[in-house]
């Protein structure tokens, strides 16, 4: 799929007008986000992901779409798995629920740029050195074994070598301002717990990547299509996490269907030069896989702290972990 540069222009021009409608309409004002709001645009900003397939099918055709979704539907979950970090970061700065949505929303901007860096990369990475699928391959299997025998990296936000880093250049305070990241005290220019937040949210992001950008490039090699997929499953993010933060630790399985997700990935790349698994074989694989373990956990649920509010808010979940 080799596009014209009007293409990329135009689908850049159209993310960065949906996150100008997210920032407008949903992160506008400094009410609590309610479950209801957060819930409608979750299921509009999954629906618009859902709908480009059908822009893709049209314009490119099938097996475009079918990538596209494939992909989607992995960097979407992926997403979910991200969320369990975004509670803690915010329970151990203790940001108050307004002020979350305009760090989930920087965020997830920074996250968009980032990927495309990383894609463009990986991208480069795979036609000039062919052995780095193997490489990428054997990421993405040993990152799901490590997650289904929860051998997974604990985040601790006050060891974070970003906030370390942060905090030698920037005088922080622990004072909140609202929305602000710097706040005037005696003169000084501080930071505020706000800017720590966002510092730790942008730097989780670039762990993240190290997941998600190896398992879409096993779906599919097209960057358009793997830049859209990383697009749409971070756009509306901010809504998807109000929508589950209370909640996040009850998917107790979802993990491990990220797992067998991950792992079969990283066989279809290591094996790709042998035999090409279809994409519509991996998309069944990939929905059947995170359908089973969405409704193992709805079935048995366990019972957890609420992860938006307090300090020691969500460190109950031993889900609360991350590779890296």
């Amino acid at each position: 799929m080799d596009l014209e540069w009007w293409a990329w222009a135009g689908f850049g021009a159209l993310v960065v007008a949906l996150l100008v409608v997210d920032l407008l309409l949903f992160g506008r004002g400094r009410e609590e986000i309610s479950f209801r709001r957060a819930l409608v645009w979750s299921i509009v900003w999954t629906v618009l992901g859902f709908a480009f397939a059908l822009v893709l099918w049209a314009w490119q055709g099938r097996v475009a779409a079918e990538e596209y979704t494939a992909g989607f539907l992995i960097e979407k979950s992926l997403s979910i798995d991200n969320l369990f970090v975004f509670a803690l970061i915010f329970a151990f700065f203790a940001v108050p629920p307004a002020s979350q949505r305009r760090v989930l929303f920087w965020g997830i901007a920074g996250a968009i740029v980032l990927r495309g860096i990383f894609i463009a990369a990986g991208a480069v990475l795979l036609d000039t050195f062919h052995y780095s699928i193997y490489l990428f391959g054997a990421i993405l299997i040993v990152t799901g074994i490590r997650m289904a025998r929860h051998q997974t990296a604990e985040i601790h936000p006050e060891r974070n070598p970003a906030l370390k880093v942060l905090g030698r250049l920037v005088p922080t305070t622990t004072r909140y301002d609202g929305d602000r990241l710097f706040v005037l005290e005696n003169g000084r220019r501080l930071g505020t717990p706000l800017l720590a937040a966002l510092v730790l949210v942008a730097t989780f992001d670039v762990v993240f990547a190290v997941d998600s950008i190896p398992a879409i490039f096993a779906v599919t090699r097209e960057s358009f299509i793997v830049y859209a997929a990383n697009a749409f499953s971070l756009l509306g993010l901010a809504a998807l996490y109000f929508v589950l933060a209370n909640m996040l630790g009850r998917f107790r399985y979802l993990n491990v269907g990220l797992a067998v997700v991950l792992v079969f990935v990283g066989v279809k790349m290591t094996i790709s030069d042998l035999y090409k698994i279809p994409v519509y074989l991996s998309l069944a694989v990939i929905v059947l896989t995170l359908a089973a373990a969405i409704v193992a956990s709805l079935l048995r649920p366990v019972r957890v702290t609420n992860t938006t509010h307090g300090a020691d808010a969500g460190r109950a979940s031993p889900e609360a972990t991350h590779s890296a």
